[in-house]
């Protein structure tokens, strides 16, 4: 029972708030996604990410081999959805990015933070950054055919994560009115994501139901057993671990519909894989999260 409870009181708020930005949309509400999602990955995302690395207690050395466990796990991920891709004869333009690319950022890192704290936010911004910057330069380049490494440079949360890195070094912090500044901006980024996901999931309409199932759930047991075994390998802490392992289990990410819209491939199975991954996620991540505490 107490187990029950645990998982309930981390998955329950993050669910609450996307049901607000679903419940927001179907009421006729207006919400510009554009101009939301901009702000948060410009502004407070990256000041999320910045306040996150500089005031993290954890150890230099462990959020390294978070590092490179991180960068294992996503090329063997890589490569086991490239394979079901091929085997199952689907697009690859279409398909390998949004079974590749979780929602790290919505889901993610709002998870990592009710169920492991301040030090599982640490390690779960280290993860959502490296996967983004692999998603703005793998990821646009196998949607629109051609990825542009100035995009990545430009990015704010590299930025963020960078120097965020830098002051973790060498321990340095900027000064209280600053850093309280700073905290303050990266505390919309948690509720704006989340509020987000549930407009955008009332917005994208069903396509291929059946197959976007049966992808889903491939996706689940795939990325959730590589990154276990990448976890393990590395001999990771149990918080790292269990961030991880829950990072890499989260749905299919917002944006891979968007890039798929933006660069004219094929967007309507891609809203459907993350309409109705989003949706089993409500089962499968209570259900991770019962195997990680």
């Amino acid at each position: 029972m107490n187990l029950i409870l645990t998982v309930f009181e981390v998955v329950a708020p993050v669910f609450i708030l996307a049901s607000i930005g679903f419940a927001w949309v179907k009421l006729g509400f207006d919400y510009r996604i554009e101009f939301v999602t901009r702000l948060a990955m410009t502004l407070s995302v990256p000041c999320l990410i910045f306040v996150a690395l500089m005031q993290t207690e954890i150890a230099p050395d462990a959020l390294t081999t978070v590092f490179f466990a991180t960068i294992a796990t996503y090329g063997l991920i890589t490569l086991g959805c490239f394979a079901v891709v091929k085997l199952a004869g689907l697009d690859i333009r279409t398909f390998l990015a949004p079974l590749i690319f979780g929602n790290t950022g919505n889901l993610g890192l709002p998870l990592a933070l009710f169920a492991f704290g301040n030090e599982g936010l640490g390690y779960a911004v280290v993860i959502f950054a490296m996967m983004g910057m692999y998603s703005f330069t793998f990821g646009v380049w196998l949607v629109s055919g051609g990825g542009d490494l100035r995009k990545v440079v430009q990015e704010p949360l590299v930025g963020a994560t960078l120097l965020g890195a830098l002051f973790l070094w060498l321990g340095w912090e900027t000064p209280r009115f600053l850093t309280n500044t700073i905290e303050l901006i990266g505390q919309m980024a948690i509720p704006l994501m989340l509020i987000t996901l549930g407009v955008a999931v009332a917005r994208l309409k069903l396509k291929a139901v059946s197959q976007a199932i049966w992808l889903s759930a491939v996706k689940v047991l795939l990325c959730g057993a590589v990154a276990l075994g990448a976890g393990v390998y590395f001999e990771l802490p149990d918080v790292a671990l269990a961030v991880l392992v829950l990072q890499a289990v989260t749905p299919v990410a917002v944006t891979s519909y968007l890039l798929a819209a933006k660069y004219e491939a094929d967007a309507d199975p891609v809203a459907g894989l993350v309409v109705v991954s989003t949706l089993m996620s409500v089962g499968f991540i209570p259900l991770t999260l019962a195997f990680l505490i």
